[in-house]
């Protein structure tokens, strides 16, 4: 009965989150490797990369969000959103219950892990990682409790893991903490660990190894096992510039709610004398620092805390006792709750309605049924739907920062787009014929000022400037 109200407040949540500007180009690209039957080891998409090489670290997950679209259009895609939001919070659910042994505090730990969710829910590649997180979670929980063997479906996880999301590596980290951790026996007041039994340790150390030797079944070997430390490294432009890559605000809400949990379960050692386990502190540590550090980790903290919270609450609350069922009551509220996730999932005209809010649409249509010509310049927001929606227009720039980064463009255009360099310099450098930008961006008050650009087009969510004479003019 929980697990269906956990999934109706998934769905409630996710139902108008269809849109998300990266979703397009991930379906494009799964549509590729659908009909081509083949992987795109170099940019298809944008002229201003020169067909730079590129990581296919999702190529997987594109495949499984394209086969939701071949399935049933956009249904088949909210359809792909709800599932994996619901398995989100409810294998979440599952995990804080067999992780403290109380089904009803565990419900607390899912509404945590649903709260810093809310900032991921979308058609992305990162919910399968999410996923696969949790699963990892309970693999290694049930490994250590019940049966060691249990510790042999890790390279199964990574195998399907490396190809979906580079988040991996966070797994991999993980899972090695625990190992260390598992070595130790020793106790500081109430912070403690138990060295686990030789053979378990050994189990999970072969398991990781077989983990590690997973990971190279990815289509380009070695390069993409080191894709996550190149981006945390090397791309300074992309961690500094994007928003969802931005610190968190401890302010807001979901800052509010780290900031409580952290605080409530350090007093609940010292207050309660609650035990901390050595490899929980390390979690909790590394899930903080993530969460702080880049705020669409905040689900990779709720994951790997939950569990932790909802263990040192489990004697707050009776546990679940089978002979104190009332079935019918239950049985009641879980058709209730279907009927409600059956009934609030959008229609075809709905999901229709949310592109058109959310992405160029009505732009495209005057783009191709003016004929307009030339290369186009585009801003962030709009290349994902543009690859998708105009494959005959090459984007300028869309959210695949890491391969404008690589190719050297996202500097150049970040400046560009947020007025540090004079705007003329790019528009002639890529010969632009004409630009489709948002009405709110800083270039939008910019180029009605300049005397070789017109407004051509505008709405609520785009505006079109062309060119009024040819570049070759303009140049001399």
């Amino acid at each position: 009965m929980l697990a269906s109200l956990l999934v109706l407040l998934a769905m409630l949540t996710v139902r108008s989150r269809f849109d998300d500007p990266d979703l397009w180009w991930h379906l494009k690209t799964g549509q590729i490797i659908w009909t081509t039957h083949a992987i795109p080891l170099t940019d298809l998409f944008s002229y201003t990369t020169n067909h730079q090489s590129l990581i296919p670290q999702e190529w997987l997950a594109q495949v499984a969000i394209y086969a939701a679209y071949s399935f049933g259009g956009y249904s088949g895609l909210m359809l792909w959103l709800c599932v994996f939001s619901s398995l989100l919070v409810v294998a979440g659910y599952c995990l804080c219950w067999l992780y403290s042994g109380n089904a009803k505090v565990a419900f607390a730990g899912a509404l945590a892990i649903w709260l810093f969710a809310t900032i991921g829910f979308a058609i992305r590649p990162q919910m399968i990682a999410y996923v696969l997180l949790i699963a990892e979670l309970i693999v290694i929980h049930l490994g250590r409790t019940r049966n060691a063997r249990w510790f042999f479906w890790l390279p199964v996880l990574f195998a399907i893991w490396i190809n979906c999301h580079g988040s991996f590596i966070l797994g991999i980290i993980v899972a090695a903490v625990l190992l260390a951790s598992s070595i130790l026996n020793f106790q500081m007041g109430s912070l403690l660990t138990r060295r686990w039994d030789p053979n378990s340790r050994k189990m999970l150390a072969w398991a990781l190894a077989l983990s590690v030797a997973a990971l190279f079944l990815n289509p380009i070997g070695i390069k993409q096992i080191f894709y996550p430390f190149d981006t945390m490294l090397n791309m300074h432009v992309l961690l500094g510039n994007v928003e969802e890559w931005a610190p968190l605000e401890l302010t807001d809400a979901r800052g509010i709610g780290l900031m409580c949990i952290v605080l409530v379960s350090f007093l609940l050692v010292i207050v309660r004398r609650s035990e901390l386990f050595f490899d929980e502190l390390l979690l909790m540590a590394i899930g903080t620092w993530l969460a702080v550090s880049h705020e669409r980790m905040l689900v990779v903290f709720g994951i790997l805390v939950a569990p932790v919270l909802s263990r040192q609450l489990s004697t707050l609350w009776e546990g679940y006792d089978s002979e104190k069922d009332r079935i019918w009551p239950n049985a009641l509220l879980i058709g209730m709750s279907l009927m409600v996730v059956v009934l609030a999932f959008p229609n075809g005209q709905n999901l229709e309605e949310q592109v058109a809010t959310e992405s160029p649409v009505r732009a495209v249509d005057f783009i191709k049924a003016n004929h307009l010509s030339g290369p186009m310049l585009n801003d962030y927001q709009s290349g994902g739907y543009l690859i998708w929606a105009t494959p005959e227009y090459p984007v300028m720039m869309d959210g695949r920062t890491d391969v404008y980064e690589w190719s050297g463009f996202l500097s150049e255009f970040g400046n560009w787009a947020t007025l540090q360099s004079d705007p003329t310099v790019l528009l002639r450098k890529y010969k632009v014929s004409f630009c489709l930008l948002t009405p709110n961006s800083p270039m939008a008050h910019v180029l009605p000022l300049m005397p070789e650009w017109k407004t051509a087009y505008k709405d609520d969510n785009a505006v079109i400037f062309v060119r009024t004479q040819p570049e070759t003019a303009q140049s001399r």
